[in-house]
């Protein structure tokens, strides 16, 4: 059971969605209207929310594995769920689940989760990450695993169920 409801979504406030939306419609989410339920909180949190999916310097299945990776270890079913659907469309395959899922030795793996444990990297890490990635690419995935972790702690707090129609991927609930 949802510890703070969402907000309805006949009762959303399209102008506080606005810097993620840029005013089109966007059906109903859950993780929406718990924002909602805090508007200034929402605007700021949803300015830098498209910062990290519309406008990110990552390569668009590097975000994805850190975002999943980040969803998997703080078991959070609602960012696991949506995160799945956007990481197809990024290229993200079965077998990189699986290797999300079981911690494989990968470099996105060992770089968040170093970030989750340590909340630093390695200079091995940072290293490894710094022949792949510019200066701005680093500053963005770090910035992407703190977000989206704190996105997962709001998320399990309170309780917030995932969207009808997601499915269970690697059976988070």
């Amino acid at each position: 059971m949802t510890r703070l409801s969402p907000v309805p979504y006949e009762e959303w406030d399209a102008e506080t969605l606005r810097p993620l939306t840029g005013g089109r419609e966007v059906p109903p989410s859950n993780v929406l209207g718990l924002l909602l339920r805090h508007p200034a909180l929402a605007r700021s949190f949803l300015t830098f929310s498209a910062h990290l999916l519309a406008r990110n310097t990552l390569p668009e299945r590097m975000r994805e594995l850190a975002v999943l990776r980040v969803a998997w270890r703080r078991r959070c079913a609602y960012e696991w769920g949506q995160h799945v659907l956007i990481g197809r469309e990024a290229g993200v395959t079965e077998e990189d689940l699986e290797q999300v899922r079981t911690g494989a030795a990968t470099l996105v793996n060992r770089a968040v989760d170093e970030l989750e444990t340590a909340f630093t990297l390695s200079d091995a890490t940072y290293a490894e990450l710094a022949k792949e990635l510019d200066e701005r690419q680093l500053l963005d995935f770090v910035f992407t695993v703190g977000a989206y972790g704190t996105l997962a702690a709001a998320l399990n707090t309170f309780q917030v169920e995932p969207d009808s129609g997601l499915g269970d991927e690697g059976g988070l609930r």
